[in-house]
């Protein structure tokens, strides 16, 4: 290619790019649901409720759709004279769309029911890039959720929720496959919410033992106005 040609071309999308930029903050702003593109980075330690729905405020503001107020589908289960809280009681009442525009649930039913749109290709990043799933490298399907699959806790005892999201080491966490892909054909693995808890050496709740079953401490993220 002259250089002449590499030149015009540039110019070309450098045009494009304002309208472009317009047309992707207005997607955003729309948005009412993403996948995190990261997570905190603590493993199954988010600082709680509190410091999981801080993330993804954060991130939606760095999206352009700040202006919502933005819940982690997460549960906790009953522990130290606190009751459950339910993941489908915290992200409003919908409908939910991603970033590129695409419903992904009508309503907190149609998003526990089987007709549900939440796909690999729907179940976008903020940022609307699709997360990697089973047979991408790295896998990072594994969605911290906390949850059955009513979107309900589970009862207390067995931790299935990190210590209420605040171990990296100890205890374990349910999560769901964002790609609906497991080892088997069955509904766990083609589960969006409840697939099978967290595990690993140390312990089942740090970075790196999410990171070993295909995770990364990603979290599902609703707007609830």
């Amino acid at each position: 290619m002259t250089p002449l040609r590499t030149i015009m071309i540039a110019g070309a999308l450098l045009g494009a790019a304002p309208g472009l930029i317009a047309t992707a903050s207005a997607q955003s702003a729309e948005m009412s649901f993403f996948l995190t593109s990261n997570g905190p980075g603590k493993g199954g330690d988010l600082g709680g409720l509190a410091g999981a729905d801080k993330h993804c405020q954060t991130l939606a503001q760095a999206a352009g759709a700040g202006a919502k107020t933005w819940r982690a589908y997460l549960s906790t289960q009953a522990a130290d004279g606190q009751p459950a809280v339910n993941a489908r009681d915290r992200i409003g009442k919908g409908p939910w769309q991603n970033a590129k525009g695409v419903v992904v649930a009508k309503d907190v039913a149609d998003l526990h029911g089987a007709s549900n749109n939440l796909t690999k290709q729907t179940a976008l990043s903020e940022k609307g890039e699709v997360i990697n799933g089973r047979g991408d490298t790295p896998n990072r399907h594994d969605v911290l959720t906390g949850s059955q699959a009513d979107g309900t806790a589970f009862a207390a005892g067995e931790d299935r929720t990190c210590r209420n999201w605040t171990s990296s080491t100890q205890g374990a966490a349910m999560v769901g496959h964002s790609d609906r892909i497991g080892l088997r054909d069955d509904e766990p693995s083609r589960s969006w919410n409840t697939s099978h808890p967290s595990r690993g050496p140390d312990g089942g709740c740090s970075q790196a033992d999410l990171k070993s079953t295909g995770g990364d401490g990603l979290l599902y993220c609703f707007a609830a106005n």
